[in-house]
């Protein structure tokens, strides 16, 4: 391909992310592996290279761009030599019109880049949100010890206070790997392995990991268990949570056990673990601000209507988790963002309108005191954006 084919791709990826992203369809990544699977004539190197021009004009764009011809517009604003492809050759995209408007710069849309600030997220903080992130691998211990793993990742990189951890370059394929086929690690942010140890999962526990998704931290609660004790892995995501049991064979999880919940039912559903756990992990739905390194086109999906709409439904599975423990029993509270409406606020919400419950600082390698938790930042910490607050039940 061309350069200026390259750009033209580029620019007709970026109009159906743009779609998407207004009408809530599919993510980046998904339309970026269907596009370029459909352009037969590219080679890896032009995948490559489209891959990385739509990538980089998602995060220079802070608002939604109106098209994906703008978005590009404002990237070759910085870059003469992509300016240069738009030279209207046959594969190319047309000529740069005098009256054209460039995207606009800048780290996401103006009502949330407001509430980052009014949430202790500086300009600095605001801006590491978009850096790429690197591939962050959790050893499981249930299949394999540190040294095997690392035997056959030489170039990892160990990540201070997580002995399980490793972190390897970006752009590692680990998937196909045999260590990966035969449950020896499992891809996880060092962010989401620190604040899954708030829960102090220890053998022998009870535990609901009550928003488990495909179970990610599920996982990593068996293997600090031991393999040892009960757990209980709900979610409302029938397809996500269908992925959790073969992980958990692939893994060499026994303990285990997944239920489907209703919204709105779910007291019906949970009723036999009522006051009887020891732990509850609520891995809450949020808005995902701190996960922009990895999908920054998540910021263009977000509205005002619908982080209320998560801080509600953070809300009550709160006082669903908070139901579920026993006396003594611990809760946990986890958003991948960095809003106060979804961590601190909600946190001390929840401690104002339930009596008998307090807050215990998260025993965490890494973070920053904030509010009644703890807060990880990809600037400060190397990880994700993350709130944890452990509250604990008299």
């Amino acid at each position: 391909m061309t350069p200026a084919a390259r750009t033209q791709a580029a620019i007709e990826l970026l109009d159906a992310i743009i779609v998407a992203a207004r009408d809530g369809g599919a993510s980046a990544d998904v339309l970026i592996a269907r596009g370029l699977a459909a352009r037969r004539y590219a080679g890896s190197k032009d995948r490559r290279a489209i891959r990385d021009l739509v990538y980089e004009a998602i995060r220079l764009c802070g608002e939604r761009p109106e098209s994906g011809r703008a978005a590009l517009l404002a990237l070759a604003a910085r870059d003469p030599a992509l300016g240069a492809t738009f030279d209207g050759s046959a594969y190319g995209p047309a000529p740069i019109g005098g009256d054209e408007r460039p995207a606009q710069r800048g780290t996401a849309p103006a009502w949330l880049t407001d509430l980052l600030a009014a949430s202790g997220i500086d300009a600095g903080q605001a801006a590491a949100l978009l850096n790429r992130a690197p591939l962050d691998l959790r050893i499981n211990p249930l299949r394999a010890t540190p040294d095997r793993v690392r035997a056959a990742f030489p170039q990892a990189q160990p990540i201070a206070g997580l002995p399980l951890a490793l972190r390897l370059p970006a752009d590692t394929r680990v998937e196909a790997s045999a260590v990966m086929h035969d449950g020896w690690i499992e891809v996880q942010d060092a962010g989401s392995q620190a604040v899954t140890l708030a829960a102090g999962a220890a053998p022998g526990m009870r535990v609901v990991d009550l928003c488990a998704g495909g179970g990610g931290k599920t996982l990593a609660l068996a293997a600090a268990m031991a393999g040892r004790g009960a757990i209980l892995a709900s979610d409302a995501d029938r397809p996500r949570l269908s992925r959790l049991l073969p992980r958990a064979e692939r893994a060499g999880v026994s303990i285990v056990e997944t239920r489907l919940l209703d919204p709105g039912r779910e007291d019906q559903a949970l009723g036999d673990w009522q006051a009887a756990a020891d732990v509850v992990l609520i891995d809450a739905p949020c808005s995902g601000t701190g996960t922009w390194r990895r999908n920054p086109e998540a910021r263009w999906r977000l509205t005002p209507a619908r982080l209320a709409r998560l801080v509600a439904i953070q809300a009550r599975l709160l006082d669903i988790g908070a139901a579920l423990v026993r006396p003594g029993g611990t809760l946990v509270h986890i958003v991948c963002s960095l809003l106060d409406a979804e961590g601190a606020d909600q946190v001390a919400a929840f401690l104002s309108a339930n009596h008998g419950w307090s807050a215990v600082p998260p025993a965490l390698p890494f973070g920053c005191p904030h509010g009644a938790g703890m807060r990880l930042t990809p600037l400060s910490d190397s990880t994700d954006g993350f709130f944890v607050a452990k509250l604990v039940r008299a």
